[in-house]
């Protein structure tokens, strides 16, 4: 069986590319399709494998730094793979990737982190956050992102199966699409040390420093709590201006290697995280190396985080307001004997890559043997009297 995987891009090492990683590992020989392929070949390597097969969009000047600016050519340039000559297809997609062409005697498996959200829930903060709010480009992006929309529709009938990272995805999936899903949580490196470090006085919170992670009303909350300790780690453009309104309780290390950030969680009093995510790998990572972790009720986090129960791992907040995480945090610190470290690693212990790749080889496994049942179905000629 020849397997090929697509993948939407390959610029940095993220959550998606976890993922691409324990496919590579569920299927070895499999052959990688991605728009384009931006990684040294020593991150190729991580990942597992050696060399990418590419769109034209390889080619093109100032890729890395302006790849968003060619979204209206991605669906083009998707839609160009020739795949002709796998008998499976699984695509990883959070934007374009569930786009390629398969024929009728293949089967494509869709695992779908999310619809395209610039273009659907969150199209209004994509272009307020580009500026585009108004004026000519405002009119031009829009008429993109609608003709995003209809393709992005279109497509999403042509994989035989999707499946979801979770069910707050298979959700807007069957309402972006109306289509059912298999949930199947995302692979998660979890923590792996012999030496549990003390518990510090700090909380932490750790992303990329753009509008949408909703870093700011979390510094402005421990603006109002002069007697706790915020470290903040991450970089992006919103560093600057971060750091200005920020109180001498709050510190800024920037970005920091995977061990280091790791270090500051296992020793972190709690995880703070105020985005919306649809399903949030950092906040496994976080309760794997023992913090709790108080965040935003919404999205992905409930099903990742146990706020009630007997053995609770952290607390939510409503509202991504400074208001509503100084009660959370104040809650948090009246209680914060209650939740064990413990407890908090094993529930991030349910989400393993192991089980990721169990639980995915298993689904394709089924979808195959409803796949050829179908196929053996069709050849049986039906005689009518």
């Amino acid at each position: 069986m020849r397997v090929a995987i697509v993948h939407d891009w390959l610029y940095v090492l993220g959550g998606a590319e976890q993922v691409l990683r324990e496919l590579l590992k569920c299927y070895p020989d499999a052959d990688v399709y991605t728009l384009f392929d931006l990684l040294r070949p020593e991150d190729r390597r991580k990942l597992g494998f050696e060399k990418s097969h590419t769109s034209f969009l390889q080619k093109m000047p100032f890729l890395k730094r302006h790849h968003r600016s060619y979204l209206p050519l991605m669906p083009l340039a998707i839609e160009q793979f020739d795949l002709s000559s796998y008998d499976l297809v699984i695509s990883s997609s959070a934007a374009v990737a569930k786009g390629v062409i398969t024929g009728p005697d293949q089967l494509h498996v869709a695992y779908v982190h999310s619809p395209m959200r610039y273009a659907w829930d969150l199209q209004h903060v994509y272009l307020k956050e580009s500026g585009m709010e108004s004026g000519i480009k405002s009119a031009i992006a829009r008429t993109i992102l609608h003709q995003m929309r209809m393709w992005d529709s279109r497509t999403a009938h042509g994989p035989d199966a999707i499946i979801t990272n979770s069910n707050f995805v298979a959700r807007r999936v069957k309402k972006t699409y109306g289509r059912d899903s298999r949930v199947i949580y995302p692979p998660v490196s979890l923590a792996n040390r012999d030496l549990i470090l003390p518990v510090g006085n700090h909380f932490l919170a750790a992303s990329r420093l753009v509008p949408y992670k909703r870093i700011e009303p979390i510094v402005r909350a421990f603006n109002d709590m002069p007697d706790l300790e915020l470290v903040v780690a991450g970089d992006g453009p919103e560093a600057e201006r971060l750091k200005k309104l920020a109180g001498p309780n709050v510190k800024f290390v920037g970005f920091v290697p995977d061990r280091d950030l790791r270090d500051l969680m296992t020793t972190a009093r709690a995880f703070v995280f105020a985005a919306e995510e649809d399903f949030g790998i950092v906040l496994v990572e976080a309760q794997s190396e023992g913090a709790p972790v108080l965040a935003l009720g919404k999205g992905g986090a409930r099903e990742s985080i146990a706020a009630t129960g007997t053995r609770p791992t952290g607390m939510f907040f409503d509202k991504p307001d400074p208001q509503s995480i100084v009660e959370c945090v104040r809650s948090f610190v009246a209680k914060e004997k209650s939740i064990s470290r413990l407890d908090c690693r094993q529930r991030a212990s349910f989400f393993s890559a192991e089980r990721f790749r169990n639980q995915f080889v298993a689904a394709v496994t089924e979808e195959l043997e409803r796949f050829r049942a179908g196929d053996q179905a069709l050849e049986t000629p039906r005689l009518i009297a």
